[in-house]
């Protein structure tokens, strides 16, 4: 008798399709979000949590730092198999590592998951940098670290986690080219 590992010629199995889209990590993906959304959120209430500057500042800076760790060190692991570092050799040159986990059957994320961390990924950055503009224009200048530290640290993780799935040796100037020489041309 022949066993089947996989449907033939296209055929999908629903078991196979309900593994690919549900949330194998819910933890994870919580806390993916949570500290994202919570850091943005203290911020922006702020003025109505009584107007404490440190107190708010700390718990903001605290939760993003809890955010560039977690998502640097554990979701992209586990959510989309991808991971970065930085390594210092003998001669004390900085040498950045991006690694991208192989898609075997078993281990591939599930489109739920990768569609959560590239969502808040990409989404988070444009938030902060929508919220430095409005402290420079609102003449908040004392929340102006605040907020750029937020950029910063956002920005880090996306560049970080687009050149481990890119290929640490692409070039994203040419990629970005290409993609959109190709967009405009199948407009045409």
């Amino acid at each position: 008798m022949q066993r089947q590992d996989a449907p033939l010629f296209g055929e999908d199995d629903a078991n196979t399709r309900s593994r690919k889209s549900m949330i194998r990590h819910p933890i994870a993906s919580f806390f993916h979000l949570f500290f994202r959304t919570s850091a943005i959120l203290v911020y922006m209430m702020s003025d109505t949590l009584g107007g404490r500057f440190i107190a708010c500042m700390v718990t903001i800076i605290l939760l993003l730092s809890c955010d560039f760790w977690t998502v640097k060190n554990i979701t992209g692991r586990l959510l989309v198999g991808l991971r970065w570092w930085n390594e210092v050799d003998e001669d004390g040159k900085s040498h950045w590592v991006f690694e991208s986990r192989r898609s075997d059957g078993l281990n591939f994320p599930s489109t739920a998951e990768s569609r959560i961390f590239w969502f808040s990924l990409i989404i988070c950055p444009f938030f902060w940098f929508y919220l430095v503009f409005s402290t420079i224009l609102t003449v908040k200048i004392k929340w102006l670290p605040v907020v750029i530290m937020g950029l910063v640290l956002h920005c880090a993780n996306l560049y970080g986690y687009i050149r481990c799935k890119v290929g640490a040796d692409s070039n994203l100037k040419v990629i970005a080219r290409n993609y959109i020489s190709a967009q405009l041309l199948n407009r045409q």
